[in-house]
């Protein structure tokens, strides 16, 4: 696909497999939407929950990817589900759902809402027919083509027994150039159309989060090695491994998802819980971390008694 858009660059074959351990992906259909994705992830959540669309009080969208400017993707996803709450988009990159989590977690303890579905779709793969105009601009791009097209959901509800035990937060705003991604649409003529990630740049400034989600762990009385199952944002495997070490967490208690799949931006965390629940990693009662890392850039820690 990137060799037939860019046919004036010699793109070496498996090169996305030797630089970032991707191995296979998943693309959409021609002519799938983000709300499609986030509509069947949605729709697979409920039946397991066995609820109806009207047993849904608010829906939130928080993916990257989008239907539309105007108006909220949300709308879109709730129409395709039949829900008729109040609905919204969140968007910070790939912390969206975290930030999601954050705000349902937030909004149901103020007992404004009991029953919150935080949806989202994802499209990474549109961005590899987006043509660059050379190759200084093909390395900045290249960590775009690595991307994933994934929906997933996860549903927040009241309970006596949080399951959300604590979220933090935190950014460092004057690193929002190092990965940027413009609206295709309406570029200018001095910023690319692809995107461009300063992956150096990304990496040195999320270690540093890393570390501040430890000592966050650490004043709420837990430290990495109390959780059954450790979840990291993964853009990429050598990128995983070097966050894993970053928080001292062991191999085993991460889930590898990067390899079959890419990046899937916001659907990386709740893909993590569900494959580690499909291979019996994940029970009832279990401790789980989240580690969310974004461009901007921005850092998530969720806390979570299964």
């Amino acid at each position: 696909m990137v060799r037939a858009t860019n046919p004036h660059l010699l793109i070496v074959e498996g090169v996305l497999e030797r630089l970032y351990g991707l191995e296979e992906r998943r693309v959409a259909p021609k002519g799938t939407l983000p709300s499609d994705l986030a509509a069947a992830a949605g729709a697979s959540a409920l039946d397991q929950a066995r609820l109806a669309p009207p047993d849904v009080d608010l829906l939130i969208f928080a993916g990257v990817s989008e239907d539309l400017e105007e108006p909220a993707t949300a709308h879109v996803v709730a129409h395709k589900l039949a829900v008729t709450a109040p609905v919204f988009d969140v968007k910070n990159a790939c912390n969206g759902v975290l930030n999601a989590l954050q705000i349902a977690d937030a909004l149901i303890r103020t007992g404004t809402h009991t029953t919150v579905l935080v949806v989202t779709g994802e499209l990474p793969s549109r961005l590899m027919r987006l043509p660059v105009a050379d190759r200084s601009e093909l390395a900045y791009a290249m960590p775009a083509y690595t991307g994933g097209d994934m929906g997933a959901a996860l549903l927040v509800q009241a309970s006596d027994t949080p399951g959300l035990i604590a979220t933090r937060f935190a950014a460092d705003s004057a690193g929002w150039d190092a990965a940027t991604m413009v609206n295709p649409y309406f570029g200018s003529e001095d910023r690319p159309r692809c995107p461009r990630i300063d992956s150096e740049s990304l990496v040195r400034s999320c270690l540093g989060f890393v570390q501040d989600g430890v000592r966050e762990m650490a004043e709420l009385g837990f430290k990495i090695g109390d959780a059954d199952l450790v979840c990291v944002h993964q853009a990429s495997m050598p990128f995983t491994r070097t966050l894993c070490a970053a928080v001292g967490a062991e191999p085993e208690r991460v889930v590898p998802v990067f390899p079959r799949y890419g990046n899937v931006g916001t659907g990386s965390l709740p893909l993590q819980l569900v494959e580690a629940q499909n291979a019996g990693r994940l029970h009832r009662g279990d401790l789980v971390a989240l580690f969310g890392l974004a461009s901007g850039t921005s850092c998530g820690l969720a806390l979570c008694q299964w």
